[in-house]
């Protein structure tokens, strides 16, 4: 019997490109010796991709469709795919075409040849500016630096993962999702497939510098206690010099005498102490507002509708 192969599609406002999006993802799934589906999830779109999905729903029994409650994230809606995915292996693809549909078919060959996770690797960003494309790489650079676990560069949710693969992902529960470094948490054997990334099909995209930043905020505090480890080095060595200054402040006293002076060099000395105390601060608050997120243990996704052969009521994720 032939394989199964789900193609997941977290999709939000993408009215502009979805229909495009299937027509070439469907000629490249029928070239392929699979049975195949297609889920797409909306996360609370505004214009018209849930219609468009209903319809496709209608017209193709191999297309299912999740409609989420509201605009809960890209991590929560790629997350509610793969709690309702079921077939062999999985590929995750953004609805903007701006990875390659037609490179499944190298996904799917890896995939036959042992693999379990098989991820795309981007050697050109087109359509991108040089300002999002230098962020990216420092992004993947401290990430390599800081982070326990190994995250591949340049390397988005575009792969294959096997049947096991994605079972051992739905195990990961916790709410502040970054899907990057879950997939490469749980290991396996994986091989990297360099493409050409291109340019978004239609539509504009949904990610600011605003939420790209915080995307990397929760990528470093998700995956390291590195900034931490960080805040420690620095306030002991500020500690070592602020009492090595002291110390030479008290010798030049008792030896050669001290004239009341010294107000700009003593408001430097506070205001970098403050700086250095309200930096920590901050970064123990981002560590303990997402401590206080898991601990109120509340789902991650809300489910509204459903198409195709799915139910309404599958709308809590599973343990």
């Amino acid at each position: 019997m032939k394989p199964t192969l789900e193609v997941l599609i977290p999709a939000y406002n993408e009215a502009d490109v979805l229909a495009l999006c299937f027509a070439r993802l469907s000629g490249v799934l029928e070239r392929l010796d699979v049975r195949w589906r297609v889920l797409f999830v909306d996360d609370g779109s505004t214009d018209g991709t849930w219609a468009l999905i209903e319809k496709m729903a209608l017209a193709d029994p191999r297309v299912r469709g999740l409609h989420l409650s509201r605009n809960f994230g890209k991590e929560a809606a790629l997350t509610c795919a793969l709690d309702h995915a079921d077939a062999d292996a999985i590929v995750v693809l953004d609805a903007d075409l701006q990875d390659p549909p037609e490179l499944i078919e190298r996904f799917v060959e890896a995939w036959r040849g042992g693999a379990d996770v098989v991820y795309g690797v981007r050697t050109e960003r087109a359509g991108e500016s040089w300002f999002k494309r230098t962020t990216a790489s420092a992004f993947y650079r401290v990430m390599s630096s800081v982070s326990d676990i190994p995250i591949p560069r340049n390397t988005g949710d575009f792969r294959l993962m096997s049947r096991r693969a994605v079972g051992a992902i739905k195990t990961l529960r916790e709410r502040n999702r970054f899907m990057k470094g879950l997939f490469a948490w749980v290991g396996f054997p994986s091989v990297a497939v360099p493409y050409q990334r291109e340019a978004r099909a239609a539509g504009k995209s949904k990610w600011n510098y605003w939420r790209l930043w915080n995307f990397a905020l929760d990528g470093v505090t998700s995956f390291s206690t590195g900034p931490l480890k960080i805040a420690t080095y620095v306030g002991v060595l500020t500690s070592a010099l602020a009492f090595a200054f002291g110390l030479f402040i008290v010798i030049k006293t008792l030896t050669v005498g001290d004239p009341v002076r010294g107000f700009p060099s003593l408001m430097v000395v506070v205001l970098f102490l403050g700086g250095i105390q309200l930096m920590a601060l901050g970064l123990i608050g981002e560590y303990l507002g997402r401590l206080m997120l898991e601990v109120k243990q509340r789902p991650v996704y809300l489910i509204d509708e459903a198409a195709g052969t799915l139910k309404a009521d599958q709308q809590v994720d599973p343990p």
